[in-house]
């Protein structure tokens, strides 16, 4: 927060206000019921919680990327379920930002603004996964439409999404030069919502199945060519990796403020915990994997800001960071010991979120694939 600039402390205060009021008093009972609570994220949206990274003229609030690292960081502090469900709307809006004309950006900001607030990015298949060229999903030209058939897993906001960002093949000779983006809109006729997922961590967010069966789009609903689909796909997930990391350090300064209060509350062999050298040692070294998580993003959106390449330090920042949360999550709970491992303290939760970090968006294995490949160009 010291290098914040005075604009965005206040708007970092509002969005702890915010939480500390709609969300810390409940979350436990969301977590446990794996409830995703529309009618709370619904305020954040009011708050332009689920669209600063859009521009002005399209309703948002037209931040620069250090103020939106800002913002996600401390919502991931709080909940790391509304920070990924704002983070996905986000997603789903770069690639109409990089290939879209300024009919489908305004169409695609109208959708959410005027519906219920949220976007999916609807990319990742059962048989893909981290491989993207192996997407199923086919979308069939028929004079000035597009016909969409297939199914996709795992999609964040899928079944509150007024809006879908969808990859699908239109050229499966081609692999991922085959790939196209289109903007479906939720309500357009052979979308279904199939299974939610049940899962570890980040119970908060809405995972599902989504069905496409038929679905026609328009012909203007493609975004850029047919087959620049994986290019705006890598593009997109470069710019949304610093932001990924900057939630999980977030979540990683909730786990040691956590640890460290506790440390000085308990009391055995006659003194504070905080007081053994055992534990100092512990907490500096969690200290140290924060703040380099930090520095790193920061580091990553300033590249951005200034048009420098940044693909292999985003990669460098997801991974770190993402690996440091659950490190120093997993830290925070031998400190606090028994306690920690209990729902009654937000440790084992952050514990339990952090997991999936180090998987979507490119699983951290992949980062490395990215990293190696830049370095060896």
């Amino acid at each position: 927060m010291r290098l914040l600039t005075q604009e965005q402390k206040e708007i970092c205060e509002m969005i702890a206000s915010f939480m500390e009021k709609e969300i810390k008093p409940n979350l436990q009972e969301w977590d446990h019921e794996n409830h995703f609570p529309d009618e709370v994220y619904r305020k954040a949206h009011e708050l332009g919680l689920n669209a600063f990274e859009a521009p002005e003229e399209f309703g948002g609030l037209g931040l620069d990327h250090k103020s939106a690292g800002a913002i996600y960081e401390q919502m991931g502090y709080y909940d790391s379920g509304l920070a990924l469900t704002s983070v996905t709307t986000n997603l789903a809006w770069k690639p109409v930002l990089f290939g879209g004309t300024e009919e489908q950006k305004k169409l695609f900001w109208d959708l959410v603004m005027n519906g219920r607030g949220y976007a999916s990015f609807a990319l990742t298949e059962p048989g893909g996964g981290s491989d993207v060229a192996a997407t199923r999903t086919k979308a069939v030209r028929e004079g000035d439409e597009y016909v969409i058939n297939g199914a996709k897993c795992f999609i964040t906001n899928g079944g509150f999404a007024d809006v879908y960002l969808a990859v699908a093949s239109t050229d499966p000779s081609k692999g991922a030069k085959g790939l196209t983006a289109f903007i479906v809109e939720r309500d357009r006729p052979g979308i279904s919502i199939g299974k939610e997922e049940d899962k570890c961590g980040i119970r908060t967010t809405n995972t599902v199945e989504v069905v496409f069966e038929d679905v026609r789009v328009p012909a203007d609903h493609r975004v850029g060519q047919e087959g620049d689909g994986f290019k705006l796909v890598m593009k997109t997930l470069d710019l949304s990796r610093p932001f990924i990391a900057a939630i999980a350090t977030g979540m990683a300064q909730r786990a040691l403020d956590e640890a460290i209060k506790y440390s000085k509350e308990r009391v055995t062999f006659g003194q504070q915990i905080c007081k053994f050298e055992a534990l100092q040692f512990m907490m500096a070294d969690m200290d140290m994997k924060v703040e380099t998580s930090r520095q790193m993003y920061c580091h990553v959106l300033d590249l951005i800001e200034k048009h420098l390449p940044f693909t292999k330090e985003a990669a460098i920042s997801k991974a770190y960071a993402t690996e440091c949360t659950t490190q120093v999550a997993e830290s925070a709970i031998q400190i606090m010991g028994g306690y920690g491992y209990m729902r009654e303290y937000p440790v084992e939760k952050i514990w339990r979120d952090s997991k999936v970090f180090q998987i979507f968006e490119g699983t951290n294995q992949v980062q490395r694939v990215v990293i190696s490949g830049q370095l060896l160009r």
